[in-house]
């Protein structure tokens, strides 16, 4: 029987919210193990002088526990 567990993350990039998944994902995965899916809760932007600065998500990583 597998038992997973679900973690909240939330990461930044100034490029894109696609950039955001990608290295939320890339740090979830340098620090949990088996990590199986994200899926992304919330999106954000931080804006300043009237441009986006910053695109924020939001994620809920799923990885499995070890026995």
């Amino acid at each position: 029987m597998t038992v997973a567990k679900v973690t909240e993350i939330i990461s930044s990039s100034p490029k894109s919210f696609d950039d955001a998944i990608d290295e939320g994902v890339s740090r979830a995965c340098k620090t949990l193990k088996q990590v199986r899916g994200a899926w992304v809760k919330d999106q954000q932007v931080r804006i300043k002088d009237d441009k986006v600065t910053e695109y924020r998500v939001t994620l809920k990583v799923t990885f499995v526990l070890d026995d």
